[in-house]
């Protein structure tokens, strides 16, 4: 499980998230959501070690890991998928898996690869061109199977519907609850509030840096409040 507790980070003498506390359980989805500059994405590269945390705490599995590198991050069970995808274009779609595989030993980045085609043939029909020449939808998918081959415990992702077709945006969705049958935990950014609400477990609503609102994902769909501020719904 990860736990984060009283969670401050920032750019400088900017906070851009100010004492956030929640948790995120094995095979559960927990979704923050709020408007852009809210604090959600600067929350995810702060869990990773891409954004300075000024206090708090983060515990993967009882083991404090504010401190580490992004490299003991991930061996302690984090991975992310970033907003933008992030991909090496000029590698070929192997090799930009085997990128998500330098931690591990060679037979578990192997299998983890042959479960990423699984999970998505596209790859595997495409495995040596060039991941720039992807489309939209398949260098996303590339992102997400990258970030599965170090095999993480929770899996942090950043705007997984961003400017992709909806066929495209449910066939990431659908690979996202197979992993939560899988025990997997899934720490879930969206811009599409009405998506995060139908698939997450727990929703927190973030509004200037700071938590307004946290609970259960049907407490969220009740709560004529909460729709009103993040979707205009009246």
């Amino acid at each position: 499980m990860l736990q984060v507790n009283d969670l401050s980070a920032g750019y400088g003498d900017i906070i851009a998230v100010r004492e956030f506390s929640f948790s995120v359980e094995a095979g559960k989805i927990h979704a923050l959501v709020g408007a852009n500059g809210a604090g959600k994405s600067s929350t995810l590269m702060c869990l990773m070690g891409l954004v300075e945390q000024k206090s708090g705490s983060i515990v993967m599995d009882n083991q404090q890991i504010s401190n580490e590198r992004i490299e003991r991050r991930i061996s302690a069970g984090l991975a992310i998928v970033p907003e933008g995808r992030r991909i090496f274009p000029d590698l070929n779609v192997r090799e930009n898996l085997m990128v998500g595989g330098h931690i591990v030993s060679t037979s578990i980045m192997n299998s983890g690869i042959e479960m990423v085609y699984e999970f998505f043939p596209q790859l595997y029909e495409r495995q040596t061109q060039a991941a720039g020449s992807l489309s939209g939808g398949e260098q996303q998918m590339l992102a997400m199977g990258r970030a599965l081959i170090s095999r993480p415990k929770i899996l942090i992702v950043d705007e997984l519907s961003l400017g992709l077709m909806p066929k495209v945006v449910d066939e990431c969705y659908e690979v996202l609850n197979k992993l939560k049958s899988e025990s997997i935990g899934i720490l879930l950014v969206e811009q599409n509030t009405e998506r995060a609400f139908s698939v997450a477990d727990d929703i927190s609503a973030l509004e200037a840096g700071n938590l307004f609102w946290s609970g259960t994902a049907e407490q969220a769909r009740a709560n004529i409040f909460l729709k009103e501020q993040l979707m205009g719904v009246t």
